[in-house]
């Protein structure tokens, strides 16, 4: 019940701080560009944010960094996978080419900090300066002309959400959505704790699969209604903006306020299957990116795949296979 109510809290409260903070952002005279950059991406992460924060600071790490690892994944092949099945994905190399290659070159660089068995300080700033970095330099490119294609996939991010007029409704979204969010957030980890307690489940694993499939629910929602739209290039955008974030700037911010150990099974499975589901895009970005119905499916099928193997036991999943 707790974590049931959590989905809908955190489903919702994202929905609500997205569209208040986008109509606040507009009224203010903020670019599509930078709300499409910033505000949509910021916002449609926030349940990965609080959830991975509140689980570090309750002392569960295991739901903190399961969370993220399995949000990118799901990301990737879920979203990307019902995304594709409701409209096949078209894109110009060009809008998502330069980013995808940073994902791939920021995951390995996460994957070669957490194979050290913690997140300390010192990844923490690793990981939030490369997020700033992007940030910056993603702004100052697309500001300047150098990538159209990219801005007016951001500028379609920010067209795709629908806000009132009136700035104290807006105002009240605004924070209405944060206290949803962070309350929601508390109602997940507090239920995944005692899941994993009361059934045997390591924390790693609640983390990477029920957590993470509903701290993913908004870019799924956001990604379903822009692919029926006609806007697929926006479904792509949200995902890779996404995995950057909460790799970049979650578990970065996150690991500086409280370090986090990483998990033996996170070290030994979960992160090279999220290094190759990420290393997967690269060959639809180079050959001009199309992902068609059928491979979708294969797509969600795989994290259906990944899913069952979770359900079944990394570790005797592993034992068979030395055996």
């Amino acid at each position: 019940m707790l974590i049931a109510i959590g989905f809908v809290l955190l489903l919702g409260g994202a929905e609500y701080l997205v569209k208040g903070s986008v109509g606040l952002a507009r009224r203010i005279g903020v670019s599509p560009l930078v709300i499409g950059m910033t505000v949509v991406a910021l916002g449609t992460s926030a349940p990965e944010f609080v959830v991975s924060l509140d689980a570090a600071m309750a002392g569960v790490a295991g739901i903190a960094t399961g969370n993220i690892i399995g949000s990118n994944i799901a990301n990737i092949l879920l979203i990307l996978g019902v995304t594709a099945m409701i409209k096949p994905i078209h894109s110009d190399p060009g809008s998502v080419f330069r980013d995808g290659i940073i994902l791939v070159v920021c995951s390995a660089v996460f994957t070669g900090l957490a194979l050290s068995g913690s997140l300390d300080m010192m990844s923490g700033l690793i990981l939030t300066a490369m997020f700033i970095g992007f940030l910056v330099y993603s702004y100052w490119r697309e500001a300047h002309g150098a990538d159209p294609e990219v801005a007016e996939m951001h500028a379609h991010e920010a067209e795709e959400v629908e806000a009132p007029d009136n700035p104290w409704v807006l105002l009240a979204m605004t924070l209405g959505g944060i206290a949803a969010v962070v309350f929601g957030a508390e109602l997940l980890v507090n239920g995944g704790t005692q899941i994993a307690r009361q059934y045997g489940v390591s924390e790693e694993v609640i983390g990477l699969t029920m957590i993470a499939v509903g701290t993913s629910l908004p870019e799924l929602a956001a990604s379903g209604m822009a692919a029926l739209r006609g806007h697929t290039d926006v479904a792509l955008g949200n995902v890779i903006g996404s995995n950057l974030f909460n790799i970049l700037g979650v578990l970065g911010i996150v690991s500086m306020i409280q370090p986090l150990p990483v998990a033996q099974q996170l070290i030994e499975f979960d992160l090279w299957v999220m290094m190759g589901a990420t290393v997967l895009l690269v060959p639809f970005m180079v050959t001009r990116w199309k992902l068609s119905r059928l491979e979708g499916f294969i797509f969600a099928a795989s994290y259906g795949v990944y899913i069952a193997v979770q359900a079944y036991g990394v570790d005797s999943l592993l034992e068979k296979i030395g055996a």
